[in-house]
């Protein structure tokens, strides 16, 4: 069985065959970091017409590069959400006018899911149950999972991503984008105690993240200081950022291990390649006793091995398929609390 998975959620066009030994044949990611860079972040518009325009060439490298035609792909399955709905649609429309043609199932798939998804391709055996921490550019969330298939909602940013913050910081100071790599990259030579960010507290007892709070403090202590890409301490500055986001990240995830006493602990999501973040985790992990697991880097940033992998076990405990023109794309990130 060899499963075509398609993932257009953001500006990412991407693909990849997976067969049911959930052996990745193929995975093929465009990006268009080149085409929204002058804008400092992503262009709805402009991305679903790239989308358009580069959905069937990237389509037919993975097929390409996996060796399997595509008359012999027996499923698909497509991001349906959460993301840009222009983008989303792009994807899922074509997944779905294959899966009609050759009359063969789809399943369609959640995008925050199949970033956790990640993490059991590479560790099909990863104990349960898990706490996952998925942080990207357009979400950061808590999940627990007491078996496979099972996303128990802990907690969700109020406002910013992580990695929105982290963004935000780097377009205001006119460093570049996508802003992660950046201000990471300036800050591995930065002293992060140079600077001092209070950690956002909830006045509840919820799991929730929020960084506006911090980004509102570092723009304020660039106003204070004049902070530029010429300032002396503007790896100091970002170090210290950086810093104070892997804190409030980590913080929450070592609250909910004391609430959940997980076996395994999980970080996935794009920025979940940050080094400064990886190692927090893993240190948080050792301290309290639980397996930690992170995708490769590659296996991070969104691409289509993690939606073709959710996509087969969505198949295959499916009792009956999902007939493809039911399924539509969501643009917001819908999980509820239990």
């Amino acid at each position: 069985m060899h499963v075509l998975g398609i993932e257009t959620s953001c500006d990412e066009t991407a693909a990849a065959v997976l067969d049911d030994r959930r052996k990745t044949l193929s995975s093929v990611v465009l990006t268009q970091d080149a085409i929204h860079a002058p804008y400092g972040g992503v262009v709805p518009e402009l991305a679903s017409r790239q989308h358009l325009a580069t959905i069937g060439r990237v389509v037919g490298e993975a097929l390409r590069r996996a060796e399997i035609p595509l008359e012999c792909i027996d499923a698909y399955a497509a991001t349906q959400g959460p993301g840009l709905v222009g983008s989303l649609l792009v994807g899922l429309s074509f997944a779905k006018a294959l899966a009609y043609y050759f009359e063969k199932p789809l399943a369609g798939v959640d995008h925050v899911e199949a970033h956790i998804e990640a993490a059991f391709l590479e560790n099909p055996n990863l104990p349960f149950p898990a706490v996952a921490l998925v942080v990207s550019g357009g979400h950061t969330a808590l999940f627990f999972l007491k078996k496979r298939l099972h996303y128990r909602l802990l907690g969700r940013t109020r406002d910013d991503a992580a990695g929105e913050a982290l963004d935000k910081i780097a377009k205001f100071l006119g460093l570049g984008y996508p802003g992660g790599p950046v201000i990471e990259k300036w800050a591995a030579t930065g002293d992060a105690e140079r600077f001092v960010f209070a950690l956002p507290r909830m006045k509840d007892t919820s799991l929730d993240f929020s960084f506006s709070g911090l980004k509102t403090a570092a723009l304020r202590l660039i106003g204070e200081t004049d902070m530029s890409d010429s300032h002396p301490r503007l790896a100091d500055f970002l170090a210290s950022f950086e810093e104070a986001v892997v804190r409030a990240l980590v913080t929450n995830l070592g609250r909910a291990a004391k609430r959940f006493n997980p076996a395994s602990f999980i970080l996935c999501g794009g920025v979940a390649r940050n080094k400064r973040l990886r190692r927090g985790f893993e240190e948080l992990a050792r301290s309290s006793g639980v397996a930690a697991f992170i995708p490769s880097p590659a296996l991070c940033t969104d691409n289509a091995a993690m939606v073709a992998a959710l996509g087969l076990e969505k198949l295959k405990t499916a009792k009956k398929a999902s007939w493809p023109l039911d399924l539509d794309a969501y643009p917001r990130f819908n999980a509820t609390r239990e």
